[in-house]
């Protein structure tokens, strides 16, 4: 495993990452939970990432148990979660100052931590001042319930209204940013964040690497069952493999697993090793419902290396959407 630097900050996460999205509470229990988390561990992944949203919260309480379980020191985990989505109640959601206090303490307690090591706004808020979000942001890190802060899809815009409010009124500044990010969708990570690099140290910690999963190439001959397609709650992703654009992504999945065969692995592992190729990119964000996916996973680190700038526009030619 290899380790990059959040943007600018000191801290270090893994290459890859490991993430509870899906899976946690809603597919299985702490014990599979675990067995993933351990995997992931025993491979060097430092970083696990999580949100108050996540099975109404029952993700944050599966992996904060199976860390009790696994007994691993603190301080080589990095782990996460995302205020945003915390209720039904006027006050359960949104980026408030008192969802963003409360919610952060839901948050630890169901985890059973002291703090987190990074905590996000899961979404922007157009109905909360950018100051009192800041403001909230930054008295969670100084309460040492967070090291750093950091947005969920926000804009470039949004990102540096708030970079600014924190430096004009010397507050803990955001940090890091979690946009999705695949083959598929590259327009914001490569293009519209491109200046937050240098100009603010932005690091990234990206999500949905496989495009839901069609970059595995399990929808290539349609929905099997079993799949997070066929889940009531995830009833988008069917939706976004049986439209057109979903169905001429499928094409280029046929179209690049050619290139995987002649590299030696998975079109998952070419998928991964893709987004590890931008500079831009802290951590790749995988997530699994077995062990042995996490294994797989992990062996896209070897295949990095083997994406010179030929393979690199062999790729592209099939993709055509590199950003202008």
């Amino acid at each position: 495993m290899r380790y990059r630097r959040l943007g600018s900050a000191g801290i270090q996460v893994s290459e890859l990452s490991f993430g509870s999205w899906v899976t946690f509470g809603q597919q299985y229990g702490v014990d599979e939970a675990l067995a993933c988390m351990e995997a992931a561990y025993e491979a060097g992944v430092n970083f696990f990432d999580n949100a108050e949203a996540y099975a109404g919260g029952k993700s944050e309480t599966l992996m904060g148990e199976a860390i009790r379980k696994a007994g691993w020191n603190r301080a080589d985990l990095v782990v996460s979660t995302k205020i945003f989505f915390g209720g039904q109640g006027p006050n359960q959601k949104g980026l408030s100052r008192k969802h963003v206090i409360d919610g952060m303490r839901a948050s630890l307690d169901r985890m059973q931590l002291d703090y987190v090591d990074l905590v996000f706004c899961h979404r922007p808020d157009p109905n909360t001042p950018m100051l009192e979000t800041v403001r909230a942001m930054s008295w969670v890190v100084d309460q040492g319930w967070a090291h750093y802060w950091g947005t969920s899809e926000w804009s470039a815009e949004q990102i540096r209204h708030a970079h600014g409010i924190a430096e004009r009124e010397h507050l803990n500044r955001p940090q890091m940013e979690q946009p999705q990010y695949n083959m598929f969708h590259r327009e914001r990570v490569e293009k519209e964040y491109a200046p937050l690099y240098e100009d603010i140290g932005l690091g990234t910690t990206i999500w949905s690497p496989l495009a839901s999963g069609m970059l595995t190439g399990k929808y290539n001959e349609g929905i099997p069952e079993g799949s997070r397609a066929t889940l009531p709650n995830y009833k988008f992703i069917r939706e976004g493999i049986e439209s057109d654009e979903g169905q001429a992504r499928i094409d280029k999945v046929k179209q690049l697993m050619p290139i995987a065969g002649e590299l030696g692995c998975s079109i998952a592992q070419l998928a991964l090793a893709w987004c590890l190729k931008f500079d831009g990119v802290s951590t790749v964000i995988t997530g699994a419902s077995r062990a042995e996916q996490v294994s797989e996973n992990m062996g896209a680190l070897d295949v990095v290396d083997k994406l010179d700038e030929s393979v690199m526009e062999r790729i592209e030619a099939i993709l055509g959407n590199r950003p202008v």
